[in-house]
């Protein structure tokens, strides 16, 4: 089976229209890169989102506690009728049919969705913060980001996805695992 993640799009999204959002797909239990396209499936599958593109993906050091295994990360880029909180609750569902518990801060998980940017709306609800509180410092989401839509603008900072990835001082390793089919040109960080 190839090691990339499908954009292609089935029927539950034809003819949405709405918001342009990007979500972080990341995890290091059991078996990352499976579970990391069967998260893409079930984001395609959800009612009122079309899955536009997915980046390849990256296999990248974790984030906190060092004691646990790398991670495999992507980004999604979807079209969605639904709205922040609506995403955000499909998102935390997702995670739950998948197996995901509670557990410390950037510990290990079997899947992580996070909503990146939606459109260019900034949310600041009690556990929903849109753009991403940490998408800026983390090279692990802007390289996927980037390689998708360098042009997105971060609407806290009007800097482009590219202008962050360019000034980031991050150390952490983000290296290509599997490129995504088209064969486009892919960012290294």
């Amino acid at each position: 089976m190839p090691h990339h993640l499908s954009g292609s799009q089935g029927a539950s999204g034809e003819g949405i229209r709405g918001i342009v959002a990007f979500i972080g797909i990341g995890a290091n239990l059991g078996d990352p890169d499976a579970q990391c396209r069967d998260a893409v499936q079930r984001v395609r599958a959800t009612p009122g989102i079309r899955l536009l593109r997915c980046s390849s993906l990256y296999r990248t050091t974790p984030v906190g506690p060092a004691d646990q295994e790398w991670f495999i990360n992507a980004v999604a880029e979807i079209r969605t009728e639904l709205s922040p909180v609506e995403l955000f609750t499909a998102l935390k569902a997702i995670e739950r049919q998948m197996g995901r518990t509670d557990g410390p801060r950037w510990g290990p998980r079997v899947i992580d969705l996070d909503i990146l940017l939606y459109g260019q709306e900034v949310v600041n609800l009690e556990g929903l913060k849109i753009p991403h509180p940490e998408m800026h410092r983390r090279r692990f989401v802007l390289a996927p980001l980037c390689e998708l839509a360098s042009y997105a603008i971060h609407p806290a900072f009007g800097v482009s996805a590219r202008g962050l990835l360019d000034r980031l001082i991050d150390p952490g390793v983000v290296e290509i695992y599997a490129m995504e089919e088209t064969g486009k040109r892919k960012v290294e960080g």
